[in-house]
């Protein structure tokens, strides 16, 4: 009889130490615990020690840490009808373990799902120059359309991040002699503009020696110094057209002693 307490009373010892080591959670400090009581959610607990009622109460872990997970590449047609493929990174965390846990079965492949179909619908409404010069204002529109479809889940998305755009070589090449022939019409419009601003100075030039003939003269004498100081073995010498013109006359008049 006393054996069978003896062993009586070591069983129940166990049971107790089983059962209160079932009722002990520890949440470490980015870790949130989800209590159901009898299947209905109760409340969240944590960080720290936390008692569980077996049997009565169940408890989901929750991770608060930020979460970072690649979105595979994803073919793209963008609005005018180029096919590219896109990667990111998506960064978002748990801000609502209670949501998390009752919205949504699981929260990271529906956040990982709605990043694929979000990526390609909204990089879909630019254009392809679009998708390679302005990332910053592409990122921050993914990450607003996925924060708020993901509200609902108590989850947040934070930071969203283009990695790479592939192109087919036919495009890479249609993209080159784009930029060329754009170099080509930059360098025409400036090479015009400087024409025109050449032609407004030399009008302006014209006619200021027109209104001045001492001038005219002196800029007659800068030519010529500047033809001496070459060496030159011919030199041709303007020469006024008003002058020559009364030479011609004079040597046209027949002469008064004749």
């Amino acid at each position: 009889m006393i054996g069978f307490t003896f062993g009586f009373s070591s069983i129940l010892i166990v049971l107790v130490a089983v059962l209160i080591a079932s009722s002990v959670r520890i949440f470490r400090e980015y870790e949130r615990g989800v209590v159901f009581m009898l299947g209905r959610f109760w409340k969240v607990k944590g960080p720290g020690l936390v008692l569980i009622i077996p049997v009565v109460q169940q408890v989901v872990r929750m991770d608060l840490r930020t979460v970072v997970f690649d979105v595979p590449p994803q073919d793209v047609i963008t609005r005018d009808n180029v096919s590219v493929k896109v990667n990111a990174v998506v960064y978002f965390r748990v801000v609502d373990p209670e949501r998390a846990v009752i919205q949504v079965a699981k929260y990271f492949e529906a956040t990982s799902q709605l990043s694929q179909t979000t990526l390609r619908a909204v990089l879909g409404k630019h254009e392809l120059d679009e998708l390679l010069a302005d990332r910053e204002q592409l990122n921050a529109d993914i990450q607003k359309v996925l924060d708020a479809q993901t509200d609902a889940w108590g989850i947040k998305v934070a930071i969203v991040e283009i990695k790479h755009v592939d192109i087919n070589e036919t495009m890479i090449r249609a993209i080159a002699r784009q930029a060329e022939a754009e170099r080509e019409r930059r360098a025409k419009v400036i090479h015009a503009e400087g024409e025109l601003q050449a032609s407004q100075h030399l009008l302006e030039a014209a006619q200021t020696l027109a209104q001045q003939p001492q001038a005219m003269q002196l800029r007659y004498l800068q030519t010529l110094t500047t033809i001496a100081a070459d060496k030159n073995s011919t030199i041709v010498f303007p020469l006024p057209i008003d002058l020559l013109n009364a030479v011609l006359d004079r040597l046209g008049k027949p002469s008064s002693a004749a």
